[in-house]
């Protein structure tokens, strides 16, 4: 059961708690300021920064073939505003990506999409590379398809390992990569083993891994701080890492998790958020 976004907004239930953004700065701002909205002390703590790969002749030659694809796939806002970002310099335009239907992971990347002039026809009920697999299956043959996926360079390979299982031909390329932000690593291990920071957010398996570098596996796994995570991957990632995984949010939006922090600081802290037993949401 999801709580509502106008039932967080309209409490402080975050009041007096300070929460770490470990997101990609260039990325962190929706986050921030719907932690500062419900009252919340915010301490941004970038764990990496995104940067386009330098080579992008490969996604060029791709979408200059685009009429022999079935799908295209957008699996984050990140792909959507780098592969926009150069149709023009291509002698392409939005337009021109109608040859192929587009499918989306996530809100925040259809709305992406939409922006930008070409809505998705396909969003997953739920933000995860399998559920988009299945939806897929739904809704046409994929024994066959050719299937374009512009994705990070370090992104997990279930999406196209499971659309080749049902007999689609995928071209993965690559476009952007995901670099650790040193920051201040020890100046925040040491807030955190003191007790000064409430809950750490992670919103992608990334932020995970370079945060505990960041800070060193003392301070990461010492159980000072409440995790909060955007799904089940970065779950986890967080559990395998060996941190204390409090809050992970049923819908896996930036939104979502905001409202998962809410409900539950709004219990006091004491617990599992309410309808998500266990503490680990659902999909985990």
């Amino acid at each position: 059961m999801r709580l509502q976004s106008g039932m967080a907004r309209e409490s402080r239930s975050l009041a007096g708690r300070r929460i770490v953004v470990t997101r990609a700065r260039e990325q962190a701002g929706d986050l921030v300021r719907a932690l500062q909205q419900l009252g919340a002390e915010v301490i941004t703590a970038p764990a990496v920064r995104i940067e386009p790969l330098p080579d992008l002749a490969p996604l060029g030659a791709a979408l200059a073939d685009l009429s022999s694809y079935r799908w295209i796939v957008f699996t984050s806002r990140n792909t959507v505003d780098i592969v926009f970002d150069r149709l023009a310099a291509w002698g392409l335009e939005p337009r021109s990506l109608a040859h192929a239907a587009i499918a989306a992971i996530g809100a925040a990347t259809a709305a992406a999409l939409a922006r930008r002039g070409a809505p998705p026809a396909l969003v997953p009920e739920r933000y995860v590379a399998e559920a988009l697999i299945a939806a897929l299956a739904r809704v046409d043959e994929l024994a066959g398809a050719r299937i374009l996926l512009p994705r990070a360079l370090d992104a997990r390979d279930a999406l196209p390992d499971g659309l080749r299982a049902r007999g689609a031909v995928v071209d993965v390329v690559p476009v952007y990569r995901t670099v650790p932000v040193t920051g201040d690593g020890p100046a925040l291990a040491g807030e955190i083993l003191a007790g000064r920071c409430d809950a750490i957010t992670f919103t992608s398996s990334s932020t995970v891994r370079h945060f505990v570098d960041q800070v060193g596996r003392a301070a990461a796994t010492s159980g000072r701080f409440a995790a909060a995570v955007i799904g089940p991957v970065t779950a986890a990632t967080a559990r395998e890492l060996g941190l204390r995984v409090a809050v992970e949010a049923a819908e896996y939006t930036v939104p979502g998790l905001v409202d998962a922090l809410a409900r539950y600081y709004g219990e006091g802290g004491k617990g599992s958020p309410k309808g998500l037993p266990d503490g680990r949401g659902e999909g985990a």
